[in-house]
Order: structure tokens, then C-alpha cells, then sequence
């Protein structure tokens, strides 16, 4: 049975790729509101996990629950409608289009009356308004990845899923990203992939390891014993 405190519900979740097993019975919840890092080696199945949530990879076995409802058979549009919004690692934009136009495509699944201007993400990311018809294809990473961002939050989604948002980030961009997450995940839940450990410190709530497809930890931020014992597992 689900529970109505939580965005997402993983439970006993086994994925991978044709006859190779990445994922290995991973059970873990994600609150209504707020921050949680997934964390772990190169690897470590971190991005098979997350293309499993949004349906890209189907699960061998398991369950996908969101919002008190199995997902599971659902495609990847349909887990988009429902209100998951996804930030993946390459490719985060549509490279022919311009920068409006791909801020643009990030509501076009809301209903008119919901359909922001872009004004509310360019006050998050200023340094967008100077490029907005600059195709994105030609920006570098970093912008590539605000404007990635920037058009996952016009879709107003209730948990945004996030694989390694500061690679390739030069640092100020680093800290507008952050505060634009932080600011979205006071009402909002975010999962975020990352290997910047600085960059989630102080910022997300929960955070749990991932190693060698297994999940071995779940540790909350206020827990600063076990946060120190997870961290120095990531180093040694």
C-alpha cells in the first residue's frame, strides 16, 4: 500500500540492460517536498536508475510508484504528464531549436491557463535572457545545462529528476543552479545525481548511496555521523 507522504515510491526495484543485471533490489521513498542526492562511484548503475524511473529502461522486477500509483507499464511521455520532470545527463536540450524556443517546448504539456512566461526562469538564470535566440546546440555545457533546467521547471513538475546538473558547470553557474533548486525544492521534490559532492552539501536533505547497483545507504543530512561514515566511503 502507498503512502500519500511520499512523491515516489521504489520498491524492490531490479533493472539493467538485455542480459546484464545494473539494478539490484533497491527500495527507497522520496518525500512530498525537498532535496535527495543520489550518490556513488562512476559506475554504480546511478544513471541506469534514473532512466528506469522515467521509463526509458524497463524494470525486470519491482515496483515504480508515484503519487500512490504504479507506473511501471507506463512510457516515458505519460510518467512526463503525470508530473516527473527529467534533466538527463547529455543532451539536455534540443540543439536546432533557440533557447526560447526550447524554454517554449518546457510548458507546451500544461494546460494554457498554467503556461508561464519565460520571465519567471530567466529571472533564475539571467545570463539566458542575452541568448534566447541563440540555437542552444551551439552554447557550451553549462548553458546547455541552465536552459536544460530552466525548461524542466517551466513543466511545473511535482519531482524533478536531475542526472549530474553541475558537469561541465564553471562555478557561477554552479551557484545559480543551486539557488534555483533550492528554491524549487522548498515545494517541490528533486532527485539530483551527483558526483559534486560540495554542490548537494548543505542542499539536499537525504542522500543515498548507490554501489555497485545496490543501495547500501539511505542517510538524512541532520544525521551528521553517518553522513561523514557515507562520505568517507566515497573517497577511500
Amino acid at each position: 500500500m502507498s503512502n500519500n507522504n511520499f512523491s515516489l515510491e521504489v520498491k524492490h526495484l531490479n533493472s539493467g540492460y538485455q542480459a546484464s543485471q545494473i539494478i539490484f533490489d533497491v527500495t527507497f521513498n522520496l518525500p512530498t517536498t525537498g532535496i535527495t542526492a543520489l550518490v556513488g562511484r562512476n559506475g554504480a548503475g546511478k544513471t541506469t536508475l534514473l532512466q528506469t524511473l522515467m521509463g526509458f529502461n524497463k524494470a525486470i522486477s519491482g515496483e515504480i510508484i508515484f503519487e500512490g500509483k504504479s507506473i511501471n507499464s507506463l512510457r516515458p511521455s505519460a510518467r512526463a504528464k503525470m508530473g516527473i520532470g527529467y534533466v538527463p545527463q547529455e543532451k539536455p536540450v534540443f540543439a536546432d531549436l533557440t533557447v526560447k524556443e526550447n524554454l517554449f517546448m518546457g510548458s507546451l504539456k500544461l494546460e494554457k491557463s498554467r503556461r508561464k512566461n519565460i520571465e519567471s526562469v530567466l529571472e533564475l538564470f539571467p545570463k539566458l535572457a542575452d541568448r534566447l535566440e541563440q540555437k542552444a546546440g551551439t552554447m557550451s555545457g553549462g548553458e546547455r545545462k541552465m536552459v536544460g533546467i530552466a525548461r524542466a521547471l517551466l513543466s511545473e513538475p511535482k519531482l524533478l529528476i536531475m542526472d549530474e546538473p553541475t558537469e561541465g558547470v564553471w562555478q557561477g553557474v554552479v551557484a545559480e543552479i543551486q539557488t534555483a533548486l533550492n528554491a524549487y525544492g522548498k515545494e517541490h521534490a528533486i532527485l539530483i545525481v551527483e558526483q559534486n559532492l560540495h554542490f548537494v552539501n548543505g542542499m539536499a536533505n537525504y542522500f543515498l548511496l548507490l554501489e555497485r547497483g545496490n543501495l547500501s545507504s539511505q542517510v538524512a543530512a541532520s544525521d551528521k555521523e553517518n553522513l561523514a561514515a557515507l562520505q568517507e566511503r566515497l573517497t577511500i
